[in-house]
């Protein structure tokens, strides 16, 4: 497997899309509403609904301003992944509200797989914090671990309701101690463990030490708020050192040689670059045919709108100099990319209720493309309790694996590591069309 750092990544520091994880009930629809109310991103009359339904002196259940659906309502759980907005002057965020039940993994794995940071808290009045060895919840090392797998470029630990414990510091430090014997153990680099309290607010927006807001834990920690720590976190890496890698997503004929009549008759094709980089006179191969040809022109959005380069990350469409038969699910690579492949390996994050079966045959959605694919063999699975790696015969329901798949039809292979949108791709139910597992592939 190449390592993430020889391949050099464009950061830009717009806007941060970041997932909050966690079990159910450690409060991250509180956190959210908690950042979206002191970073005045709430309506005025959505915070005067919720003083008059739900307040006793002013204070607000504010998890009732991010759990929308109405079956969220009632359970007072989070079930679907939710985005909400917010911004302050320096930067926009996306945040991803992830469900915290087990059953749920599915929708975290979502969000995770686009999300710049994760930050995952952790509810100190759920673990026994006064021992010295802090056992932590399944659902913290297993939201940790599948936010390493995916490689989301940040984690922050934030462990919550240290307003609810009767000694703050020494929870914390416990706690914290048990977040980096676990974390190091599994070989997975933290950006920072914060106090917090999100009902209370404090270390959410500032650290400062005024009455409404002292800072929490102030003697045993004086790092940044958790506001502050997401503001300086890189956003949006791509891979741009690499052959490119452009999945077909729409192929629009230019038929109207009113508009353009030097294109009367062309075909342009619409996607997203997954790896590497294009310009006019690159020569290109359309996968899994083989023909070749050069890039002739790419637009930005519009046909008017003609640009000399575009990058990984970057939708475009591009016009070759001369008409092959490419449709949506083919790939636009450079000549140089590694001969097609057949049978794969790769991590597979099972999510479905029923275990995985070998043999099977299972839909893989793999960029725009749609394949018949058969797992041949497991080789093992993870032990999130010990992170053993251990022989095992099915994958259940939440497990992390090895396996190798046979595929119908060959694809372009580039590990997971090296290029998220090349090396993902989802199994789906033949039947249903439930997805059921995501896969990361390997080289």
């Amino acid at each position: 497997m190449t390592s993430s750092s020889q391949h050099s990544v464009s950061h830009s520091h717009h806007t941060l899309k970041f997932l909050t994880a966690g079990s159910v009930d450690d409060g991250k629809s509180t956190l959210i509403g908690r950042l979206l109310l002191d970073s005045k991103a709430i309506l005025a009359d959505q915070l005067f609904g919720i003083q008059q339904q739900f307040s006793t002196n002013h204070s607000y259940d504010l998890a009732k301003l991010t759990d929308g659906l109405q079956a969220e309502r009632e359970q007072g759980i989070t079930i679907d992944v939710a985005y909400r907005y917010f911004a302050t002057p320096t930067r926009n965020f996306i945040i991803a509200d992830a469900p915290g039940h087990d059953q749920y993994t599915r929708n975290m794995v979502t969000a995770a797989s686009n999300s710049d940071a994760a930050v995952i808290l952790v509810d100190a009045t759920k673990l026994n914090w006064e021992m010295e060895n802090v056992d932590l919840l399944l659902q913290t090392r297993r939201h940790t671990l599948l936010a390493n797998l995916l490689k989301v470029p940040s984690i922050l630990f934030a462990i919550n309701k240290l307003d609810a414990v009767k000694d703050p510091d020494s929870a914390f430090l416990h706690i914290k101690t048990a977040l980096e014997k676990f974390t190091q153990q599994a070989n997975i680099s933290i950006t920072h463990i914060i106090p917090i309290s999100a009902l209370k607010g404090y270390n959410i927006i500032s650290t400062k030490a005024d009455k409404q807001n002292y800072s929490l834990c102030k003697k045993v920690y004086q790092g940044p708020s958790l506001l502050d720590a997401l503001t300086e976190l890189p956003s949006q890496q791509h891979t741009v050192k690499s052959p490119l890698y452009f999945p077909v997503q729409y192929v629009q004929k230019l038929s109207d040689s009113k508009t353009n009549p030097t294109q009367h008759g062309q075909r342009i094709f619409w996607g997203k670059i997954a790896a590497g980089t294009v310009k006019p006179q690159d020569e290109i191969v359309i996968q899994p045919s083989g023909l070749k040809a050069k890039i002739a022109k790419i637009f930005a959005d519009a046909l008017q709108n003609e640009i000399a380069y575009a990058e990984a990350g970057k939708s475009v469409g591009l016009i070759l100099d001369q008409e092959i038969d490419t449709s949506r699910g083919d790939w636009i690579t450079s000549p140089s990319i590694p001969p097609l492949q057949k049978e794969v390996y790769a991590t597979l994050a099972w999510l479905d209720d029923e275990a995985l079966i070998i043999g099977r045959l299972y839909w893989l959605k793999h960029g725009h493309r749609w394949i018949k694919a058969k797992i041949s063999s497991i080789h093992n699975h993870l032990n999130i309790h010990n992170l053993e790696k251990e022989p095992v015969k099915d994958l259940q329901k939440n497990s992390i694996g090895q396996v190798s798949l046979i595929l119908q039809h060959p694809i372009p292979v580039l590990s997971y590591n090296q290029a998220k949108e090349v090396g993902s791709a989802i199994l789906v139910d033949t039947a249903t069309n439930r997805t059921l597992g995501a896969v990361l592939l390997q080289n």
